[in-house]
């Protein structure tokens, strides 16, 4: 069984900045691209930064300059720094990773359950 767990939201002034984690465990073989999602209320899930394996990155326009995307593959974590945050960033964040379990398994996308980044003053 294959757990994401994040971690690192919370409550932050406008201009302040974050780091989220994410660490992956369990039986796994071979982590490809991980990456963070966000979700406003009543909108869908949407992507916002992802990294390969090989550490080759990839942003959404809103984000970029301000946010950047880590990975320790020793440590099987992602991580997500997010500075000048504002208003519209606050989301629930997801972690997203795409993994294999064994040798010549098929690869399977796995979520993190979310952790909420508020924005306020």
């Amino acid at each position: 069984q294959v757990q994401l767990v994040e971690s690192g939201g919370g409550l932050v002034q406008p201009g302040g900045s974050l780091r989220l984690s994410c660490a992956a465990s369990g039986i796994i073989f071979n982590i490809y691209a991980m990456g963070w999602y966000r979700q406003f209320p009543g909108k869908q899930r949407e992507l916002v930064a992802a990294i390969s394996s090989g550490g080759s990155t990839d942003y959404t326009d809103s984000v970029k300059g301000r946010f950047t995307i880590s990975r320790d593959n020793a440590k099987n974590t992602v991580y997500l720094q997010i500075n000048s945050l504002n208003a519209e960033d606050t989301a629930i964040y997801y972690c997203n990773a795409k993994l294999s379990t064994s040798w010549g398994a098929t690869v399977q996308e796995y979520w993190g359950q979310g952790t909420q980044v508020t924005v306020s003053s």
